[in-house]
C-alpha cells in the first residue's frame, strides 16, 4: 500500500474489550484496515458525532504525521522506529478517565504522566531527521487558531505545535460537538465504555502508522519498547 504520511502512535491492544469497542465507536479499524458498524446508541447519530477523528482510528499520537524527508525511506524510518523502541521502557500509569478538552471528548490517563511525555518528546525528538518540512498552507492553517509563543517555537522547530512542554496525551473519541450535546455523548460513553477501560494502563509498544491516499491511517507495525 502506498502512504502519504508516516505517524507514531500509541495504539490500544487491538484483542482488548475497550480497544474493540473504541474501534466500533469511530468506525474504523486501523489495524485491520476494514470500515466497521458503529455501536447503535438510542438518541445518538455516532456516526455524525465520530466523523473526524474516524479516518485516524483509536490512537494517542506520539509523533504527528509527517511526510518523508527527501533523502530517506520507509525501510529506514521502520529502522529507526525499532531502535527508538529498543532504547525506552514501557510506561504504567494508573488508569484512563473520559474527559473533555474543550467540546470534544477524549480519554486521558490518571496518575503521574512524566514518562509518558518523556516517551512521546523521544518519538518527536529522535525520528525528527524523517520529517520534511510542513507545507505554507499547513503552517498558516495552524496559525489560524491562535498560538502561543512555545507553540508558535514548536511548530517551527518540530512542524506541530502540540509536542514537548505543550503535548497533552489523548485518545480522541468525538469531533468538536455542540454544547448541548456533550452530555448526552458523555453519558453514553460512560455507559458502555468507562467500564472497559484498562486498570492500570499500560503503553508496551509504538505503532508506526501510515495514512493512505483517501486519509484513513493503518498499522505497519508495532515496536515493543525493550529499554
Amino acid at each position: 500500500m502506498t502512504f502519504t504520511r508516516y505517524a507514531i502512535y500509541f495504539a490500544p491492544p487491538h484483542g482488548a474489550e475497550w480497544s474493540r469497542f473504541g474501534a466500533s465507536w469511530l468506525g474504523w479499524d486501523m489495524e485491520t484496515g476494514e470500515v466497521l458498524p458503529h455501536p447503535d446508541v438510542p438518541g445518538l447519530d455516532v456516526a455524525a458525532i465520530t466523523a473526524t477523528p474516524r479516518k485516524y482510528g483509536l490512537h494517542a499520537t506520539m509523533k504527528p504525521p509527517m511526510r518523508l524527508a527527501e533523502g530517506t525511506s520507509r525501510t529506514e524510518l521502520e529502522a529507526a522506529c525499532a531502535a527508538l523502541a529498543a532504547s525506552q521502557a514501557p510506561v504504567t500509569l494508573g488508569g484512563l478517565q473520559l474527559a473533555r478538552l474543550g467540546r470534544f471528548l477524549a480519554l486521558r490517563p490518571l496518575g503521574d504522566e512524566s514518562a509518558l511525555n518523556a516517551l512521546a518528546a523521544a518519538c518527536v525528538t529522535e525520528l525528527d531527521a524523517f520529517r520534511a518540512p510542513a507545507p505554507e498552507a499547513e503552517l498558516a492553517r495552524r496559525r489560524a487558531s491562535g498560538l502561543s509563543p512555545e507553540q508558535e517555537q514548536n511548530l517551527v522547530t518540530w512542524g506541530y505545535p502540540y509536542v514537548l512542554d505543550q503535548f497533552r496525551f489523548h485518545i480522541t473519541l468525538t469531533g468538536k460537538l455542540p454544547k448541548p450535546e456533550l452530555p448526552r455523548v458523555e453519558e453514553a460513553l460512560k455507559t458502555h465504555l468507562v467500564p472497559l477501560m484498562p486498570e492500570p494502563f499500560e503503553i508496551k509498544d509504538l505503532a508506526l502508522m501510515g495514512e493512505d491516499t483517501e486519509g484513513r491511517f493503518h498499522l505497519i507495525h508495532r515496536y515493543a519498547l525493550t529499554g
